[in-house]
């Protein structure tokens, strides 16, 4: 997850992982580093955080994160990244 420090999404994110179990988050801060917030847009096409990647799938932001846990879809990602 690209992320910065007390970016409220990032920590909403975060939260959401967490509370389905996601540990670990690898987290990259793109505000100590910012080669690595050119390298975040030009993988991602956006210049907002965090964005989120499953099993090396870019799934959005926060707010695209709560929209797949909504549509039942997150978890069927989770679970295959554990596998």
């Amino acid at each position: 997850m690209y992320a910065t420090l007390g970016c409220p999404y990032c920590v909403r994110a975060e939260a959401l992982l967490n509370q389905k179990g996601v540990t670990g988050i690898d987290k990259i801060r793109v505000d100590l580093d910012p080669a690595r917030r050119e390298e975040m847009m030009m993988i991602t096409g956006r210049r907002t955080v965090p964005q989120i990647f499953i099993n090396d799938l870019h799934v959005g932001g926060c707010d695209d994160l709560y929209a797949l846990d909504q549509a039942g879809k997150l978890d069927p990602l989770l679970n295959a990244e554990a596998a």
